[in-house]
């Protein structure tokens, strides 16, 4: 059975991990599609949008209303996978270790 001393190591240890895995999200960077590729968001895995790529064939003034529904669609499919980078970063950080439900890392 491990002393005091050595749970608080670990513990200490285990927030050292979940802090740099916190401070790497922001270099994950996930790609959200819609339309078929005509419009594509890059995000980061703390949900920080990178770019937006529209197809030219979208840019005419009768597609405005397709073109705010796509990039609405191409933003969400990048959360999405934003939040499922976050959570395999946190899983890896925490070596497995699983978090009560609905508990939240501060980000």
């Amino acid at each position: 059975m491990p002393d005091l001393n050595e749970i608080l190591k670990m513990a200490q240890n285990a927030q050292n991990e979940l802090m740099k895995a916190q401070n790497d999200l922001d270099n994950v960077e996930v790609d959200g599609m819609s339309g078929g590729g005509l419009v594509k968001v890059r995000a980061s895995a703390k949900g920080r949008i990178v770019s937006i790529d529209i197809d030219e064939s979208l840019l005419q003034p009768s597609e405005k209303q397709m073109i705010e529904d796509l990039l609405a669609a191409a933003i969400n499919d990048a959360r999405g996978k934003a939040d499922l980078a976050a959570q395999d970063a946190m899983k890896k950080a925490t070596g497995g270790l699983q978090l009560p439900p609905g508990f939240k890392m501060p980000f």
